[in-house]
């Protein structure tokens, strides 16, 4: 059922990207009502509008509280224009019908991460905004509701391709986005008042997936700068937390979709940013960043020229800070030093929740099983490697050269693709790989793989052990003089 756009009522706290719509709604003789700074934003671009004060005989009072809060408003966004004893009632009460409702809402928890005044917070709380919206969605038989700027690319293609016209499936999806922007703010606002409780995010891990987080982010970051952290940022910042927790030395990791993409030590901070970037710059692209030393001003300037979603490290210092704040959507989180023991990793799958223990430790034995003992360097790596390995999704392969990952397989259905893949990435980017040490999450059950990595240079390997084939790597590797340490301990990462 289609019905045609003949009014408007246009309330928005920010008014960029709203110059276009409001210029197509003239374009089309739609009515245009307005209130305050959306009236004169409106005004001052040529576009007329009637205000809302004119409908309601009343001014905005109690210092901008109640402007809209009347039924001259809200009956003609709720009036049934199916229904006779509404259309009769509005005709009555010279209530107009109003067919496009844009209504965003006071910023609230855009001030929250600006200040801790109660006061200022709580006059973002916004009344009339969420109403609108709601009786507007609610009505969306008759009404077109846009609830967030995000939606104007879409409203305005409606305008110009269908002159105005809307479907009921149309207004049917936009009342649905309205309704989540609702709901996202209410338990914002309630999330105020009862800190620690249930935390809506802006979606799950696509757009069209409702998401929460239940726990208290405060208890283990203070977040510096940036939007809100979305569902896949969280599941990347977890990831990136478990890691960095392994090493002791300065160490700079790379984390996406939860695997580690570059990751180094080195003696500064600077140093392990840029020897994880060179792992795999490519990869880096819109990662989460995480280190365990402070910030400086020459590492912000490095990091400040890629693009990235988080960066989370025990400190910045105040030149670096202004540097990473330069982009406003940018994630800044600071790790608390004193924080809670991450929880008990569990799934909820089937009809029930699966729990297990934390995989905690490196290895439980290091036996020498190789054709020589391993050397220092060697030894150090190794260590490195199979931390490092373990935070790769299973099948997975790690290789480490100078505490450097220099080439990484993860998430491949048999262990050989996983090296194959990690041989590609090191060759992708140039590294020389005599010298460098392989890494495997679990035993390998021939000795292929053995001898595809010494092929590419590599002379010293670390594994779990455990498979009934063991002795055919550890033959090749006895006959080609190369180290190869069983350490009793998988890391299968599903």
């Amino acid at each position: 059922m289609q019905k045609n756009i003949q009014s408007a009522l246009i309330s928005v706290f920010y008014k960029d990207g709203l110059e276009p719509i409001a210029k197509n709604l003239h374009e089309l003789g739609i009515t245009i009502y307005s209130t305050g700074g959306t009236q004169k934003f409106l005004e001052d671009l040529g576009i007329p509008c009637v205000a809302v004060e004119s409908l309601t005989t009343y001014p905005s009072i109690l210092g901008g509280r109640v402007k809209t809060l009347h039924p001259a408003v809200f009956g003609g966004i709720l009036g049934r224009r199916s229904e006779a004893q509404d259309l009769q009632e509005m005709k009555e009460y010279k209530i107009p019908e109003i067919d496009l409702v844009i209504v965003d809402l006071y910023p609230f928890e855009e001030t929250l991460r600006n200040t801790s005044e109660e006061k200022a917070i709580i006059e973002k709380i916004d009344i009339g905004g969420p109403s609108m919206i709601r009786a507007a969605a609610k009505n969306f038989r008759d009404l077109v509701v846009i609830a967030a700027k995000e939606d104007y690319t879409a409203l305005e293609k409606l305008l110009v391709e269908q002159k105005g016209a809307t479907t009921l499936e149309q207004r049917r999806a936009f009342a649905a986005k309205a309704f989540e922007v609702v709901m996202h703010y209410d338990i914002a606002i309630s999330n105020y008042f009862n800190p620690g409780h249930t935390q809506s995010l802006r979606y799950g891990e696509n757009p069209h997936q409702q998401a929460v987080f239940r726990g208290n982010l405060e208890q283990l970051f203070t977040q510096l700068n940036g939007k809100e952290l979305s569902y896949n940022n969280l599941v990347d910042v977890d990831a990136a937390v478990q890691l960095i927790q392994e090493f002791s030395e300065t160490t700079f990791a790379i984390i996406k979709h939860t695997n580690v993409c570059g990751i180094a030590a080195r003696p500064t901070v600077k140093a392990s940013w840029d020897a994880a970037l060179a792992g795999d710059p490519e990869s880096a692209f819109g990662g989460v960043l995480v280190c365990n030393g402070t910030i400086d001003k020459a590492t912000a300037e490095a990091i400040n020229e890629i693009f990235f979603e988080v960066l989370i490290a025990p400190a910045f210092d105040a030149d670096a800070l202004e540097i990473l704040k330069s982009k406003k959507n940018r994630i800044l989180l600071v790790l608390n030093a004193q924080r809670p023991a991450l929880k008990t990793p569990a799934k909820s799958l089937l009809n029930g929740t699966l729990e297990q223990g934390a995989d905690i430790g490196n290895y439980s034995k290091w036996e020498e099983v190789g054709g020589r003992e391993t050397t220092a360097s060697e030894k150090e790596n190794l260590s490195f490697a199979n931390l490092v390995c373990k935070h790769l999704k299973s099948n997975a392969i790690a290789l480490v050269k100078d505490k450097q990952l220099v080439g990484k397989g993860c998430g491949q259905t048999s262990r050989i693709d996983a090296l194959r893949h990690a041989l590609e990435k090191a060759k992708q980017f140039n590294f020389d790989l005599k010298g460098a040490v392989l890494a495997s999450d679990a035993f390998f059950p021939f000795n292929d793989c053995v001898q595809i990595a010494h092929a590419a240079g590599i002379e010293a390997f670390i594994q779990p052990g455990g498979s009934v084939r063991d002795k055919d790597s550890i033959a090749y590797c006895v006959e080609h003089k190369l180290s190869m340490v069983m350490t009793g301990m998988r890391h299968f990462r599903h």
